[in-house]
């Protein structure tokens, strides 16, 4: 069962292969979310500051009634936070709102402020500053793995040109009709995870009646075969729900996507709107 599959990071660290995005769960429905996932089998739950949850995603952990240690806690450094103190003290801020000893993972969540989403202002010597943060609080005990979100490649080579400690993980939007093949394949070259976020597009892809038909073949819902298809592209997968059921579905992906019908996938024809997705700061550059 794909819940009790795992990747391992580059420090060998372990790291459930399905995993519960909370972005858009109310901080005040996101413990119970917590507790349902947990209940359903889930041990990888990721979070972030921007997403105003971490607060009740750190309660749904601590009383899911599961060890902490088997438990998969990620969450981000805020986009704006671009010195080494600001990421410092997000990254101890976070610890201490979510009432964790620890945190599994951390990741910066933008190479760039959402004002100035990919600008010309790409933030390299800033962001140098924000990873020496994070591999002094892994050095410290505070986080297990550490890592990058939407970053490109470029942004990923000024980091591995600057570190001491390689970035474990990319997490990136990947779905179908949306898949950044080169980059994904810079990064597991470099032994780099990627981490999919929002691999079901928001939503937008479920009415799409030639994805509905490929997963016809396979007697799956749309939303597994989009689950399905970033875990073979080797990537962590991160659907958001807080039902209970939908949870159930998705971690339900026991079958195999042909090589042919992969390569269609891949190169869908590109999503280009994502509707009223577009309130968050990541697509409207704040």
């Amino acid at each position: 069962m794909i819940l009790d599959e795992n990747y391992t990071l580059s420090n060998g660290v372990q790291i459930p292969k399905l995993g519960l995005g909370t972005w858009f769960i109310n901080d005040n429905d996101a413990a119970e979310a917590v507790r349902q996932a947990v209940a359903v089998g889930y041990r990888h739950i990721d979070t972030a500051e921007a997403y105003k949850n971490e607060a009740g995603v750190g309660e749904g952990v601590r009383t899911c009634g599961v060890p902490r240690d088997q438990i998969f806690v990620n969450t981000k450094v805020d986009a704006d936070a671009k010195t080494y103190d600001k990421a410092m003290e997000k990254i101890d801020g976070s610890i201490s709102k979510m009432g964790l000893d620890y945190l599994d993972m951390m990741i910066i969540h933008s190479p760039q402020p959402w004002s100035k989403w990919r600008k010309a202002n790409r933030y390299f010597d800033e962001n140098i500053e924000v990873w020496k943060a994070l591999e002094d609080a892994y050095s410290e005990g505070k986080l297990k793995a550490i890592g990058v979100s939407n970053f490109l490649q470029d942004d990923l080579e000024n980091i591995l040109s600057h570190c001491k400690i390689k970035p474990m993980v990319n997490q990136i939007l990947t779905h179908i009709s949306n898949t950044s093949l080169d980059l994904i394949e810079f990064c597991q070259k470099n032994d780099i995870l990627v981490e999919a976020y929002s691999p079901i597009a928001h939503g937008k892809v479920l009415k799409n009646e030639k994805i509905a038909a490929i997963a016809q073949k396979y007697n799956v819902t749309v939303a597994q075969l989009c689950i399905r298809y970033v875990l073979q592209l080797g990537a962590v997968a991160l659907p958001k729900t807080a039902n209970p059921i939908h949870m159930k579905e998705n971690a339900d992906v026991e079958f195999t996507i042909s090589e042919s019908d992969m390569e269609v996938l891949k190169n869908f024809e590109k999503i280009k709107s994502y509707g009223m997705m577009r309130i968050m700061p990541v697509f409207r550059g704040k």
